[in-house]
């Protein structure tokens, strides 16, 4: 940040009285300009039929990782709920149309400032169809997601959760609610 939203002015970095952190501050104005974490929300979309289960992945076309495989996500909007977040972003990426569940995973990623949050949900149809940031949009089963093709570490953690939590639902348990701190970078697109 170089100027001030309110004034113009140029900005300092600084820690302000009274904080503990840096902020950047206006001098002339003296408005504190707070930085926070973006919040990324979405869906595991399902589709369940003859007891087999599958889940709809979309296919990047935006950077970063384009051509990578993920969950329908996308950043919360200013008067909006997570919920409406979540069904916002998979009619968006997927064209689909979902029942939402439970809040499934919360994931910290701290070193790109953003709190990820995934929702179960049910397509309600099959009538899904890749949106302007998808290139394509796919059912798999658990044994055909394309796991080195994923986009982001939230993306296979919330998965791997969520197949885990299948297991333990065949034997009777139900779906958890699962945190977690990705403290590791993404995988560089050529796999290094």
């Amino acid at each position: 940040m170089k100027f001030c939203s309110e004034c113009a002015h140029p900005v300092e970095l600084m820690v302000p009285a009274g904080d503990n952190r840096p902020r950047y501050v206006c001098v002339h104005c003296e408005t504190i300009h707070y930085q926070n974490p973006k919040m990324v929300i979405g869906s595991i979309p399902v589709w369940e039929q003859d007891g087999e289960l599958k889940v709809l992945l979309c296919r990047r076309a935006i950077e970063p990782r384009y051509g990578f495989w993920t969950l329908p996500a996308g950043f919360m909007e200013n008067n909006e709920t997570t919920s409406a977040a979540a069904i916002r972003e998979t009619e968006e990426e997927a064209g689909a149309n979902i029942e939402l569940g439970n809040l499934f995973t919360l994931l910290n990623v701290a070193q790109v400032h953003q709190v990820h949050m995934f929702y179960l949900a049910t397509l309600r149809d099959l009538n899904f169809a890749p949106g302007e940031e998808s290139l394509d949009v796919k059912l798999f089963t658990e044994a055909e997601i394309p796991w080195d093709e994923l986009a982001f570490p939230t993306i296979h953690n919330t998965l791997e959760f969520f197949f885990a939590d299948r297991a333990r639902i065949r034997a009777g348990g139900s779906y958890g609610f699962h945190t977690q701190d990705i403290n590791r970078p993404m995988r560089s697109p050529t796999g290094t």
